[in-house]
């Protein structure tokens, strides 16, 4: 909800500068913006359906309402930056007025302001373990990075004079690259989520070690993992004393 609100305000901010201003850079982060508002809302209505509790037509819960919501927002992400970019090199083929040095000021404020969303977004996607809320704090650093590069783009074009009037559009040509390249690298967790992908090597052998400090346990032959909402589904493969009864393997 604090990132919507604090999208909302930004978005209407730069969209006025950049109209303003003549700056297509900050227009593309203004859009930027919106999408972020969507995806994060999305975000929230997919953790929202995530934490409900198994019912008669979903047995196994509805985790997987999660990762879906992540690729989601990463797909949104790559749709932004296939836009941005088109319109940069439009921008780009024709000719247009210099941009006014106040949008550097609004940049800058937006940069940090958003890299602060960042860290807190993503710092609270750690504690959760959560794909989606990680992807949409993602989301606040691309915008801050392209907000960054948007400022080069207009300094340039402020600093070089006639023939620098397109520098924040070459801006606007980079950021969007950086958004699709974030978009790819979100998208995959989520997916893999989705497919029932393993687990990291790390993960299996920290659930391989806590099933050897089992009483019994011998060794662990096969770790079988699979994200089941917040939490993982895990088979394994145990070597059990000979003497060990049926009820005690499976307690195990």
């Amino acid at each position: 909800m604090l990132g919507i609100f604090v999208n909302g305000t930004l978005a209407t901010a730069k969209f006025i500068g950049g109209i303003l201003g003549n700056s297509y850079a900050l227009i593309a982060d203004a859009v930027e913006s919106m999408t972020d508002i969507f995806s994060s809302f999305v975000v929230w209505r997919g953790l929202s359906v995530a934490i409900q509790p198994p019912d008669s037509n979903h047995p196994y819960g509805h985790g997987k309402a999660e990762p879906l919501a992540a690729s989601f927002v990463s797909l949104t992400l790559l749709a932004a930056a296939l836009g941005i970019a088109i319109q940069a090199v439009r921008e780009i083929l024709r000719p247009h007025l210099f941009p006014s040095p106040f949008t550097l000021w609004v940049l800058l404020a937006v940069a940090i302001i958003k890299e602060s969303l960042f860290r807190f977004a993503f710092r609270v996607g750690n504690q959760t373990s959560s794909s989606a809320v990680r992807a949409d704090a993602w989301h606040h650093r691309s915008d801050a990075i392209t907000s960054a590069a948007a400022g080069i783009g207009i300094a340039i074009a402020l600093w070089g004079g006639k023939g620098y009037e397109s520098a924040d559009d070459w801006a606007a040509l980079f950021a969007s690259g950086f958004i699709a390249w974030n978009g790819m690298r979100l998208l995959k967790p989520a997916v893999d989520e989705l497919i029932h992908a393993l687990p990291s090597e790390a993960l299996q052998k920290e659930i391989a070690a806590i099933a050897l400090s089992c009483n019994g346990v011998l060794a662990v032959e096969k770790v079988l993992a699979r994200k089941t909402g917040f939490v993982y589904w895990v088979d394994m493969h145990l070597e059990v004393p000979k003497n060990m009864t049926v009820e005690e393997a499976h307690a195990i």
